[in-house]
């Protein structure tokens, strides 16, 4: 009898320590979905520049109206503001969250901007997004260029809108094929350092190939789930395990940094995957 008392005893506290422990990792995920972190990548370079980037944003509803990431990208007091891609949802669409954000981010510094999969997708509320970001200043790149100055330094910014305006079905071969094929013209000789804002991240080789400086890109949402010793857990276009789903990526001349993101979309929950502002400083 005793006995018995012992291992029903032994039993409950397990079944305790498992549900405590459960709710624990219900509470700390909810939690980590809306935690935004900055995170720093020092680069180094024949140049300075300080740029904040973000990158799928996916008309997130971060706290108080998003006054969070504002701060956050105002204290980082970067130079250039730079946006890769999908700032809305295809699928639950709210242009108004990305249009208020925008205009407080170009009050902070000049913004930059490509669109993503995503607002290929949805041709009406892209126009109104698109709109709105040109009354507020902000330089939309769409395989093109633009060029700035810092302290006598020139840099290049080139922007790709994502391949998805332009083809049916998304494949690696056939996006890698599309970015090939806008990148090249726009890459030159002399024109300073070059800033490439594309949404894509498994097109890597086409920007080393390219010779670009640095490559800013999102999509992969840092593999949705991050493991420990591994990384990402799947990514688009990329499948299960990524090679490219998060951080600083280097090949040759070529830097690459890859924004974990902000929102969600098709998946609603990040696992060990907090939303993030990167700061990245050129030194």
């Amino acid at each position: 009898m005793i006995e018995f008392i012992k291992n029903h005893i032994a039993l409950s506290i397990t079944l305790f320590c498992v549900v405590i422990a459960l709710i624990a990792l219900v509470w700390w995920t909810l939690w980590a979905n809306k935690a935004l972190k900055l995170n720093q990548v020092l680069i180094s370079a024949p140049c300075e520049l300080k740029i904040a980037h973000i990158s799928d944003f996916h008309n997130a509803k971060l706290k108080n109206n998003n006054a969070c990431l504002i701060d956050m990208i105002r204290d980082a007091s970067p130079d250039i503001i730079a946006i890769t891609g999908d700032l809305i949802d295809s699928r639950h669409t709210d242009v108004k969250v990305s249009i208020d954000l925008v205009r407080e981010l170009v009050k902070i510094a000049p913004c930059y901007y490509v669109p993503g999969n995503h607002e290929s997708r949805i041709e009406n509320e892209y126009n109104t997004l698109k709109q709105a970001l040109t009354d507020f200043g902000v330089t939309i790149l769409c395989d093109s260029k633009t060029t700035i100055e810092k302290n006598g330094q020139t840099f290049t910014i080139i922007g790709i809108e994502d391949p998805m305006f332009v083809i049916e079905k998304d494949s690696v071969e056939k996006t890698c094929e599309v970015i090939r094929e806008k990148l090249q013209p726009l890459v030159s000789e002399n024109e300073g350092y070059t800033i490439l804002l594309s949404h894509r991240p498994e097109a890597f080789e086409e920007y080393v190939s390219a010779g670009v400086d640095l490559a800013l890109t999102g999509h992969a949402h840092g593999g949705q789930v991050q493991i420990p010793f591994i990384g990402g857990l799947i990514a688009p276009n990329q499948g299960f395990f990524p090679k490219y789903s998060e951080g600083l990526h280097q090949k040759d001349k070529t830097s690459m940094v890859i924004s974990r993101g902000i929102g969600n979309s098709l998946c609603p929950l990040r696992v060990n995957n907090r939303p993030e502002v990167i700061l990245i400083e050129l030194k």
